[in-house]
């Protein structure tokens, strides 16, 4: 029968050594979590409602539930709170090492500040002929990167998965829409982007429950693992 070996007995501490053992262990600090460290708040409950604010505002215009006519508020609300705000809050986000939400929400801020610019300074530039071209080109080349955003989403949880789809698919309609001049195409994009802004304002809604009561208070489905 094989007999295991009997390890030799670990030497005790002397007194002095245990002491001083002890107390380098009491001394050690505990790291305290990153955004306290860094003295930045969660900004993402500002990013979610500034991007979906103006999603809301111009997805009643697409879906033809507005007057057109409104849209000069609507590019202002894009300007200060979609673009301005969206893209301060995106980069609150990087300084505290989130980089998903961080390039996401710069990413939005981006989107509202071209599309502002667009509008009101370099459409004019474009033949008559060519303006539906031109957003279709813009929306197309901004769905890629909600494509791109999506693919890396699934480590999340199910409702920001089903936003960024919901946003991507309508952003596609409407570049589509725009493109050739579908207006079919463009209402359903706006009844797309209303969807996806009542998920934005439950995914802000959902933050700061969770930051106010110091838990998880609304279901949003983690997928990470």
């Amino acid at each position: 029968m094989a007999i295991v070996p009997t390890p030799p007995p670990i030497a005790a501490r002397s007194a002095g050594e245990e002491a001083a053992h002890n107390g380098a262990a009491r001394a050690e600090p505990v790291a305290p979590p990153a955004d306290t460290m860094s003295g930045w708040g969660n900004s993402a409950p500002l990013a979610l409602l500034a991007f979906g604010v103006p999603t809301f505002m111009l997805s009643m215009v697409n879906a033809n539930a507005i007057s057109k006519g409104v849209e000069p508020v609507v590019f202002g609300v894009a300007l200060m709170c979609g673009g301005i705000t969206a893209l301060i809050a995106g980069i609150i986000q990087l300084r505290t090492g989130k980089t998903f939400t961080g390039v996401l929400f710069c990413g939005f801020g981006a989107f509202w500040l071209s599309l502002f610019a667009i509008a009101q300074w370099f459409l004019k530039s474009v033949p008559p002929t060519q303006v539906g071209h031109a957003l279709g080109l813009f929306l197309y080349a901004f769905g890629i990167f909600l494509a791109v955003m999506f693919a890396a989403s699934f480590r999340t949880n199910v409702v920001v998965v089903v936003t960024l789809a919901l946003i991507g698919i309508a952003v596609f309609l409407l570049g589509a829409g725009n493109y050739g001049a579908h207006v079919t195409l463009v209402h359903w994009g706006g009844y797309l982007g209303l969807a996806a802004s009542a998920c934005i304002f439950y995914l802000a809604l959902a933050e700061l429950c969770e930051i106010s009561y110091q838990r998880p208070v609304l279901p949003l489905g983690s997928l990470a693992h």
